[in-house]
Parts: structure tokens; sequence; C-alpha cells
């Protein structure tokens, strides 16, 4: 199953798949219309010779006008595409550059412009003149010049679009929204059910854990894991599995992915078994992904801050939305519950996760956009704030106390940064309205 799915996210990022399928469907709508044509006849259409009154000369003319100025827009499309994933590389960062090759109205309108001169091309073969047995296919021929009319608004509809897209603030709400949707899809499912106390406690009081330490098979990211294959493969089994990396983590060919155990001391299977059901459980790929990593998200985000704040680029403005987006993100995360690390199934311990905890992922947003903040005054004003928001959503004291010394290294830095004794007041009393709201919250658990 981790293979279909990384297949398909790569055909998903892809700017030929879809093209590829509109094509196949162009000359399917070819080969059928002009079929059409045959079964009806041409009776019908003398009688509107204003729609279908074109010979077969002129049919070859219009059609290949079509598919002439069809490819040439086609190469401004691809043209135009080029130079946004260009200009989007170097103005904000690479790591959006899958988010685009992604947007499905990019691949849409490539392939529309492909298929329209793909269609013509089909149609054009099967007219024939006087000589040649005389068939034009009236049906066929007007849906390709309905196809060109139609072309015109898709071209004014893309460039509209690549206009709407390149704008930092359509970038980054676009990222935000991503994570938030797999926010809503990640932290939802579940890997078995929390180990009640009592099922701790027998694995406390239960025999030396030996570990054996399974490799990964090839090196790269962890893009995502099956949560049910794992389960399942510890079941089957009979093992509990500790995992050694979490969504996100870099691991190298050979290097330990995931250790098992015998849970009451018997024989382990083979270690190829073993080695065989864990892979079904891990996807490995080359870069990370939005599929499971919150972190990611999160990553694009702080990239799209630090570029900003680069003395190359110097906008603020956009960093700021950028740790706008960050604190609603975070506040979404704050409350959420994050599932326990040690999973069970039919009352045995079966899976030790790692995941990242609420302080992981604010470290994550908040801790290089500070580094850099540089003497950015609304960077500290706008962290300050963006924590304020987030804490009536802190229940747990730990991530209350992450909030707070966020707050103190925040405020240390823009201490160290600000030199003019106005903008230190204002970070000041902002770094109070956050130990005000801390305070007013009940006790946490």
């Amino acid at each position: 199953m981790n293979k279909l799915k990384a297949l398909w996210l790569t055909l998903d990022s892809s700017l030929w798949f879809v093209p590829t399928l509109m094509v196949l469907a162009a000359l399917g709508a070819a080969y059928g219309l002009v079929h059409l044509d045959l079964y009806v006849g041409a009776g019908w259409t003398s009688r509107y010779p204003l729609l279908f009154g074109a010979g077969a000369a002129g049919a070859r003319g219009m059609l290949s006008a079509i598919a002439g100025s069809m490819i040439t827009v086609a190469g401004l499309i691809f043209s135009l595409t080029l130079s946004t994933l260009a200009q989007v590389a170097s103005q904000y960062t690479s790591r959006l550059l899958r988010n685009f090759m992604r947007d499905r109205t990019n691949q849409v309108v490539m392939g529309f412009f492909v298929s329209i001169f793909v269609y013509c091309l089909a149609v054009l073969r099967t007219i024939r003149g006087g000589d040649e047995g005389g068939f034009v296919p009236s049906l066929a021929v007007a849906f390709g010049l309905l196809l060109a009319l139609v072309s015109i608004g898709m071209l004014i509809f893309f460039i509209h679009h690549i206009a709407s897209s390149i704008q930092a603030a359509n970038i980054v709400a676009g990222v935000a929204d991503e994570t938030v949707k797999l926010l809503d899809k990640v932290f939802p499912t579940r890997l078995g059910d929390d180990a009640t106390p009592a099922e701790r406690a027998d694995l406390a009081a239960g025999p030396e854990l030996h570990w054996q330490p399974l490799p990964a098979p090839t090196t790269g990211y962890v893009q995502g894991i099956d949560r049910a294959a794992l389960l399942t493969f510890a079941q089957q089994a009979g093992v509990i599995v500790r995992m050694e990396h979490a969504i996100g983590s870099f691991v190298q060919e050979e290097e330990t992915l995931a250790s098992v155990a015998s849970p009451d001391g018997r024989p382990l299977p083979a270690a190829s078994d073993l080695a065989k059901g864990l892979a079904n459980g891990y996807r490995l790929g080359n870069q990370r992904t939005l599929d499971q990593d919150v972190g990611f998200g999160l990553r694009q985000l702080v990239d799209i801050a630090l570029k900003a704040l680069s003395p190359g680029i110097n906008d603020v403005t956009t960093a700021v939305m950028c740790v706008d987006r960050l604190g609603a993100l975070l506040r979404t995360l704050a409350g959420r519950h994050l599932a326990s690390s040690v999973r069970a199934e039919a009352g045995q311990v079966r899976v030790l996760t790692i995941d990242p905890d609420f302080t992981s992922y604010l470290g994550t947003a908040f801790d290089q956009v500070r580094a850099n903040a540089a003497a950015a005054l609304a960077i500290y004003l706008r962290l300050l704030l963006a924590l304020t928001k987030v804490a009536p959503h802190c229940s747990a004291e730990a991530s209350r106390a992450a909030l707070r010394q966020q707050a103190d290294l925040t405020l240390a830095a823009a201490e160290a940064n600000l030199a003019v004794a106005y903008d230190l007041d204002q970070v000041r009393a902002r770094y109070q309205e956050l130990q005000a709201a801390l305070r007013a919250l009940p006790a946490g658990g």
C-alpha cells in the first residue's frame, strides 16, 4: 500500500500525468465524434450551413489553424509556468515548487491546450476531399471550433491564476491551508489505543526486552507511516515495535529504522520476515512531503519567513504574515490531543511511537524566525502576539512552560538587537500581556 501511495504522490505532483490523461481523452473524443458523424450521416447538417457548411478544404484549413495556434499557446503556457517556478524558488523557497507542480489548475490548463492540438490532428487525418471519397466529420470539426473558442477564456484565466498564485499573501495562505487540512487528517487517526496504566505496568513488570534493530532499506526522509500496516505487522509477528525515527526524519541506508522485541521472551521471527513486514509500514523518499508531515508545513512557512528576512530581500511584511499563520497553526495544534507514545491493541502493548509534541512544533515554528529577526521590531511584537493567542488553548503545563520559554527568548533577543528604548518598551509591554494571559489560565494538567 505504501508503494501505491508513493506512486500516487509522485504522479499527483507531476506536470505530465494530468496532461497525458487529457490527451488520451482528446483522442477518444476525436474517435467517438468521427464515428458519430459516420453513423448519423451528413443529411441533417446540411440544414445548418452556417454551423456545418465547411467543405473538406475549409475544414482542413480551420483545424490546421487551430492546431498551430494551440501548440504555440501551449509553448507560452509552459514558459510562463517555468518562469513562475524559478521566481518562487528564488524569492520564497524551493520547497514550494512541489506545491506549484501539484496545482491542479496548472496541470489542467497545460493539458487543455495540448489536447486541442492532438484532437485537431486526429480529426484532420479523417477528412477526405472529392477524389478521396468525400468525407467531412462536421460534428468533430464543429467541436474543434468550440474548443478553440473556450481556449481563449482558458488562457485569460491561466494568466490571472499565475498572477494571483505568486502573490506572497496567497502563497503563505495556501501553505497554511494545506497544513490545516493535514492536521484534520493526521491527528484524528489512531494507531491502536492509548495503553492503559495496567498495560504499561505489565510491560514494565515483564521480562527485560531485547531489542533487535531493523535497518532502513534505503536512504531518504520518512515521508509517511502506514499505521494500520505497522500495527498488523506487530500483531501477526507477535512483537513490540519501537520507532526510532519520526515522520520527516532523515534515515541512512542500513541505519536502524525501528526495533522489535518479543514481549514474552519467545524467539523472534526471521530477520528477513521482520524487515519485510516493517518495510510495508514505512515510506521513504528523497524529500519531505505534506502527506503526513505536519512539521514540514511549518517548515515551509519558516523558510518563507527566513528568505523574507534575508538582507537580499528584506521583506518584513511577508515574514510577519508567516508568523501570523504559524501562530494560527500552533493554536490549532494546542487544541488537539497528541496521542500517547505507548500504543496497545487487544490488551497488549504493540508499538512505541516517536511523534513530535507541541513543544517541538513550537520550536520549529519560532526558533529560527526569532534568531533571524535582527532589528525587525515587527517580528518580535508579532511573535509575542502569536504566543498570547495560543496561550488560552494550552491546557497542559508542559505546553505553557514552552510558551513561557519562547516568550523569555523573544524578549532576550529583542533586548539584544533593538537599540531604541521606544521599541523595547513596546516589546516589554507585549511580553507582560502574554504573562498576564498565562497567569489567568486555570491550573493545567
